[in-house]
């Protein structure tokens, strides 16, 4: 993008490593959700963990169901403002080149952003580890305690290490050239790729803005990202701190304006959704959850939400989790909703990159429509003693692993037992050679174990320690 960028130039049907496909009967953005949903690595999350433990007998969030709910939420996004984008805000050339030009843009915003939108809503967390937020600190954490290592690596290499990020690995699942698989990943086209990338900086120019809180990807997939950046006329963002000038050519862009869609659906479902899971779990009574919803929708208001209507609805459900559900359903309209209005008054600012913002955060600022739900939360979802527990039982597998796994490969002569853990390692991460550079071989490692669902790495934790012992069948 650049200033006064326009709506007509921001997407595309190319591909990372690959030549643009051919159209046939589903469009490129349609396979794009497609080769996701039948993907592996889309199918491990299914087993792991979204906020509480994986269930027993009463079945909560993961990381997949809660993929495909944002996903959901992020088609009905994007066909919101695709449909207004395509009805008001491209160019109208009537004959030649433009003209045709704007007629495809045209295509696109009404039939397939919101194909795009909830391909990236679906993939937002492929690249999150084990163990929930705690399983990237843990990755993190390892780094920062092993700190005598960090002369084999550059500075934006370490600063990658110490700083685990779920979004860039997203970003090198996607885009890497894994050994033995095809070129460019998953090849998904460009657009579908930037409208996952909230924090399009490399992990030096990291910084305060709403775009720069965290990084979006690897020093190995720099010239991956550059690749969709410059193809997508995305905005260089030049404002860097003394420190960060003085780090190696940090790279620091502002958002694609697709970003804030995926972004919103995901922020919108984790919001109300914790909510029910917490009262199937019997952390929140029924009538506390209940309140809790019914409020979200009187403080925004919206003109749909005739609320006697809802507490009539809701009074004749007779199963309390139902009606937590109708209630959920109900509150995710209207935040869906309310955000689409949100993105369509400042599309402007987001085209151009001048919105420092939220679509969430711009909506609680103005109606306090999730204070309430947020501070619950903290104080008793996310600090709930399930949730500590999986936490700190995440940090032990996770340090154990790296323990086993990151120092034989960067030992110059590997003994007998390195090399037997380096075989345990699937051929496709072992992807070095007698030139690899520290940096590379430590990726192996990552990719690896940052891929792993809760149960592999607890049952490979527990056989490294001795505690199980593996039977022959």
């Amino acid at each position: 993008m650049s200033q006064n960028a326009r709506w007509e130039d921001i997407f595309s049907i190319n591909r990372v490593g690959r030549e643009k496909l051919k159209e046939e009967v589903r469009s490129g953005f349609q396979r794009d959700f497609d080769r996701l949903i039948f993907s592996s690595a889309f199918r491990r999350l299914q087993n792991k963990t979204q906020v509480f433990p994986l269930p027993g007998s009463t079945f909560v969030h993961n990381r997949l169901t809660h993929s495909l709910e944002v996903a959901s939420v992020g088609r009905s996004l994007g066909k919101i403002v695709g449909s207004y984008i395509a009805d008001n805000d491209l160019g109208h050339a009537k004959n030649g080149d433009a003209a045709e030009a704007n007629a495809g843009a045209g295509e696109f915003y009404r039939y397939e952003l919101s194909n795009v939108i909830a391909a990236a809503c679906l993939a937002h967390d492929i690249g999150n580890p084990a163990f929930g937020h705690s399983g990237e600190k843990a990755l993190s954490a390892w780094f920062i305690e092993h700190k005598a290592i960090q002369s084999f690596f550059s500075p934006g290499e370490w600063a990658d290490l110490i700083n685990f990020e779920g979004n860039a690995n997203a970003f090198r699942i996607l885009t890497h050239t894994f050994k033995g698989k095809l070129p460019g990943g998953f090849g998904l086209t460009y657009t579908t790729l930037a409208s996952i990338l909230k924090y399009p900086c490399d992990a030096t120019a990291v910084g305060s803005s709403a775009h720069r809180k965290k990084y979006g990807f690897f020093q190995s997939e720099q010239e991956n990202f550059l690749e969709v950046a410059g193809a997508l006329h995305m905005i260089r963002d030049n404002g860097a701190t003394p420190a960060q000038t003085r780090a190696a050519s940090p790279q620091a862009f502002f958002r694609h304006p697709f970003v804030y869609l995926t972004e919103a659906a995901d922020d919108i479902c984790y919001q109300v959704i914790d909510v029910e899971d917490a009262h199937r779990l019997g952390i929140l009574e029924k009538g506390e959850a209940q309140e809790l919803l019914m409020n979200l929708m009187r403080s925004i208001g919206r003109p749909t939400d005739n609320m006697d209507r809802v507490g009539k609805t809701v009074a004749g459900i007779g199963d309390a989790n139902e009606k937590i559900a109708y209630l959920r359903a109900r509150c995710i309209n209207t935040l869906t909703l309310q955000a689409a209005d949100v993105f369509i008054e400042n599309r402007d600012k987001i085209l151009n990159g001048a919105f420092n913002s939220t679509l969430i955060k711009t909506i609680n600022k103005a109606f306090h429509a999730l204070d309430a739900i947020e501070a619950l939360s903290v104080d008793r979802i996310y600090n709930h003693e399930s949730v500590i527990q999986i936490e700190i039982a995440g940090y032990h597998v996770m340090s154990a692993l790296l323990d086993a796994f990151v120092p034989p490969l960067l030992k110059t002569v590997p003994d007998a037992r390195d090399k037997k853990m380096i075989r345990l390692i699937p051929d496709q991460f072992l992807d070095m050679g007698e030139s690899s550079s520290p940096y590379q071989k430590v990726r192996c490692a990552l990719d690896y174990i940052s891929g792993m669902t809760d149960l592999y790495a607890t049952e490979l934790y527990r056989k490294l320690k001795g505690i199980d012992i593996p039977l022959h069948r």
